[in-house]
C-alpha cells in the first residue's frame, strides 16, 4: 500500500513538472517569436494559447491516471 501511494505522489509530481517545462518553453519561444515579428503577435499568441491548453489537459489526464491507480489499492 505504501508503495502504490508513493508510485502515485511521484507520477503526480513528474505530470506537473513537465507540465511547468512544457508551458516554460510555449512562453519563452511566444515571446521570442513576438520579439521577432511584432505584426503575428496574435497569431503566435493564439499557437500558444492552444498548445498551452493541450499540455495541460495531458497533465491533467496523467492526474487523474494517478488517483485512480491510487484509489485502486
Amino acid at each position: 500500500m505504501e508503495l502504490a501511494i508513493l508510485g502515485a505522489t511521484i507520477g503526480a509530481g513528474l505530470a506537473a513538472i513537465g507540465a511547468g517545462i512544457g508551458i516554460g518553453i510555449i512562453g519563452a519561444g511566444a515571446v521570442d517569436g513576438v520579439a521577432r515579428q511584432p505584426e503575428m503577435s496574435g497569431k503566435i499568441q493564439a499557437a500558444m494559447f492552444i498548445a498551452a491548453a493541450l499540455i495541460e489537459g495531458v497533465c491533467l489526464f496523467a492526474l487523474v491516471i494517478c488517483i485512480l491507480a491510487l484509489m485502486r489499492q
